[in-house]
């Protein structure tokens, strides 16, 4: 538990780092001409900000395995022809389970995983011309799904083309 120290309105929380701009890295998001991009991608004459996939394993294996599912993440963004910033992966124990995301210049991979009960939970979220869907079968080699649920939703969807 954090102990709080109450200081004027202000809550300070004396054993968090607050991070300054100085410290964050950037990704330059410039065209040629020094344009930014919005990645917005058009299909079917819908625009809109992203592709996001849910995508569920079931009946999956080695998802206690910190270095296959690291492994299994950077082939992903590899595959998606996505740009990797970070990748952050934390081990739970006893159950062994992994919660992760991998930060991407396009957003995101998120993952949660239950072993268990041989489950795991990956959102797969970009934008612009990454390819989220090479995902999928990227994550059934690496972890042996009995069954595969995905779902995409169009995030951003513009009233107007």
């Amino acid at each position: 538990m954090i102990k709080e120290a109450l200081v004027g309105r202000d809550i300070v929380h004396p054993f968090k780092q607050t991070a300054t701009k100085k410290h964050w890295p950037e990704h330059h998001n410039l065209l040629s001409d020094e344009t930014p991009q919005d990645h917005f991608i058009k299909r079917d004459d819908v625009v809109f900000a992203g592709i996001h996939l849910i995508i569920d394993l079931w009946g999956a294996k080695h998802l206690d395995d910190l270095e296959r599912m690291e492994k299994a993440m950077r082939e992903c963004v590899d595959k998606a022809k996505a740009t990797l910033l970070h990748i952050h992966l934390h081990h739970f124990t006893p159950n062994g389970g992994i919660s992760g995301v991998v930060v991407l210049a396009e957003s995101h991979i998120s993952v949660h995983t239950w072993p268990e009960r041989d489950f795991a939970a990956f959102d797969v979220f970009m934008c612009g011309n990454s390819r989220p869907a090479e995902a999928i079968p990227v994550l059934s080699n690496a972890f042996y799904p009995k069954k595969i649920i995905v779902s995409e939703n169009l995030r951003g969807v513009l009233d107007h083309a």
